[in-house]
């Protein structure tokens, strides 16, 4: 019950981010993750295919995975290379995309504490989501970064 209710608060904080206003190219993302993530809550609620006689489950596939992977290489491709540390701030939207991430992060270690019955893309599908998200919150607005200082 744990790992499908923090998919279902990854989704929520998503669905805040895009009421902020986004780019369309942004919000047609985000929006397919929300889709996406229903269907990962629906088969951690109950692993079975089917809701019934004729209506199949939707699911997660590696086709899914591979799109994912494919948005955050375009995505990390327009951000310079990190040399910082990044705090999460700079606008509203950036800052709730990184708070979805590190909720999409709570979310796998609840889904691998299932131990079994879960399909290897769910959890390959929602440790790319949380990359996703760490590449995303940059394009949105300037970030503060902060120096990594050394102690005596």
């Amino acid at each position: 019950m744990e790992a499908y209710g923090e998919v279902d608060e990854v989704n929520a904080m998503l669905g805040l981010a895009r009421a902020q206003g986004l780019d369309a190219d942004l919000d047609e993302v985000l929006a397919r993750l929300q889709t996406d993530l229903f269907a990962i809550g629906a088969r951690l609620a109950d692993p079975g295919d089917r809701l019934g006689d004729r209506v199949a489950k939707a699911a997660v596939t590696p086709a899914d995975v591979e799109r994912l992977e494919a948005w955050i290489d375009r995505f990390d491709t327009e951000l310079p290379p990190l040399v910082r540390f990044i705090l999460p701030s700079g606008s509203t939207t950036g800052a709730l995309l990184h708070l979805a991430r590190t909720v999409c992060r709570r979310a796998e270690r609840r889904i691998v504490a299932l131990e079994s019955g879960v399909a290897p893309e769910v959890l390959a599908y929602v440790n790319r989501v949380s990359d996703l998200l760490f590449v995303l919150p940059p394009r949105r607005a300037p970030h503060r970064r902060a120096r990594i200082r050394r102690r005596a």
